[in-house]
């Protein structure tokens, strides 16, 4: 089974391209999202971002997301350390799941599948890019979400030159309907090609 990796900057549109692949019956996997579950499921996750950030990383039990946004804002070193304790785990967890799959290929969706180097269980790459003034509107209307925040996770992230040259396919979200004849025509050249 054939693994494509699904990456690009934050705001570009990854989550809507993803759901148009699952709609074609493409298994995905969000990165981020499973990161998100396995940080408060995982004990050993647990008991290492508590060791890192102190006993203010979980409420009640719970993410304490903000705390944890605002750290890593702050000081980025915190955020290759978070990296190195959650992204392995990722990894393994990625796999376990790819032997449960039933499909021609699936796809892995993550916003640094370059940085923390998930390339390279990928067989084919596909990034998402958008004009930079549209991410940032697509960002603003999320909460939390300032401009200074958003430039500072863009600089944290490869820029879309970098990933461009990485990757096999590159779908431009900017316009809805043609993101989706893109998708099409990818997911068709994919299938073609198995």
């Amino acid at each position: 089974m054939k693994i494509v990796g699904l990456t690009g900057g934050i705001g570009s549109g990854k989550t809507t391209v993803a759901n148009m692949f699952n709609a074609l019956g493409i298994p995905i996997y969000i990165a981020d999202e499973e990161a998100k579950k396995l940080m408060t499921s995982s004990k050993i996750i647990k008991r290492k971002l508590i060791e890192l950030f102190g006993t203010k990383a979980f409420i009640n039990g719970k993410l304490n997301k903000s705390f944890i946004s605002d750290t890593i804002f702050r000081d980025k070193l915190f955020l290759t350390k978070m990296n190195a304790i959650i992204h392995p785990v990722v990894a393994n967890h990625f796999k376990k799941w790819v032997l449960k799959q039933h499909a021609p290929y699936v796809i892995k969706e993550a916003a640094i599948l370059f940085e923390n180097d998930g390339y390279k269980q990928c067989d084919l790459i596909i990034i998402v890019t958008a004009p930079k003034e549209l991410k940032i509107k697509r960002l603003l209307s999320r909460e939390h979400m300032t401009v200074e925040k958003i430039e500072a996770i863009m600089n944290n992230q490869w820029s879309d030159v970098e990933k461009v040259k990485r990757s096999q396919y590159v779908i431009v979200n900017s316009e809805l309907e043609n993101t989706r004849q893109q998708v099409a025509k990818i997911h068709q050249q994919i299938t073609d090609n198995l």
